[in-house]
């Protein structure tokens, strides 16, 4: 029998199923199916790299990318000049010396508060000679004694001259060249320039430390009296009710003083003040035993 298939004559066509043809053979490049892939990566990875790079590099609206914006730009802190703080007395109204006497309440604590005018500090020690309650306007008790051998207790320079010497107290008050300095420390050099100088140095418990209340030891309540600086305006603090030191140095801070020590208190401690029309007033007890010939007094002649 013959094979069909191989007779075409020339008026037929043979149709061909699409399986009998094999499909092309694609071109093979030198390097092989690896080396496609491989440059396919490489070609992506550039390309991101590039994308990139024009993002983050490339300058926004001409500006370099360095210019700093108004809200990004660091906070920079001022310090405001320290406000003036009116003084607590008044302009003196004469040109002789007297003390300027105001009346306040402070956190419920009574206070009087004695500005000495057109006079000048100094320390005295033992009973106030008829010259100087004579010439002075404004006197209170300064440094303690001790109880054992009555002696000055605390460092202690009278016009130059120590007197006594020791760290009882922090708080000092020095006088040179008619300067009055209060303050906290347990150094301070002033007590060596005093007696360079004749001038004065005597130390006590501190109540106020650059604004800041001091704590003591002691916890009873007396009248207390203190040395203040406010603004470098120098007086002297009477609570006129029984405080602690606490609440009488918290007065003080309220107050607006910067520094204060302790004056000695109680209504028995002497002292006198002479006011503008000339009257004078007494406190205390003018009583001086023979065992305290060393109490000293700050006098503003």
């Amino acid at each position: 029998m013959e094979d069909r298939n191989k007779e075409i004559r020339d008026d037929e066509i043979r149709i061909i199923g699409l399986n009998s043809v094999p499909p092309p053979k694609k071109a093979m490049s030198p390097g092989g199916p690896r080396h496609n892939r491989w440059t396919t990566l490489v070609s992506l990875a550039i390309i991101v790299l590039i994308g990139l790079a024009l993002v983050f590099f490339w300058p926004k609206n001409g500006e370099p990318d360095d210019v700093e914006g108004v809200f990004e730009q660091p906070l920079v802190e001022t310090t405001l000049p320290a406000q003036p703080r009116s003084p607590l007395g008044t302009a003196p109204a004469i040109q002789t010396p007297y003390t300027e006497k105001i009346d306040t309440v402070i956190n419920d604590v009574q206070l009087s508060i004695y500005v000495p005018k057109n006079a000048t500090p100094v320390l005295y020690v033992g009973n106030p000679d008829e010259k100087m309650r004579s010439s002075g306007i404004l006197a209170f008790q300064a440094a303690d004694i001790r109880a054992d051998n009555r002696k000055i207790l605390g460092a202690f320079v009278l016009k130059g001259k120590p007197l006594a010497w020791g760290l009882s107290k922090k708080g000092f008050c020095a006088i040179i060249d008619g300067e009055v300095t209060v303050g906290v420390s347990e150094n301070s050099p002033l007590f060596e320039e005093a007696t360079e100088k004749e001038g004065y140095f005597f130390r006590q418990y501190p109540l106020v430390d650059n604004g800041t209340l001091v704590e003591n030891e002691p916890k009873n309540k007396t009248m207390r009296k203190a040395l203040c600086d406010r603004g470098g305006e120098i007086f002297v603090a009477v609570s006129e009710t029984d405080e602690s030191f606490h609440d009488f140095a918290q007065a003080l801070v309220d107050l607006g003083v910067d520094n204060a020590i302790y004056l000695v208190g109680s209504r028995t401690a002497f002292g006198w003040t002479v006011y503008e029309d000339g009257t004078k007033e007494f406190f205390g007890q003018d009583e001086h035993k023979p065992s305290y010939k060393n109490e000293s007094y700050i006098i503003w002649q």
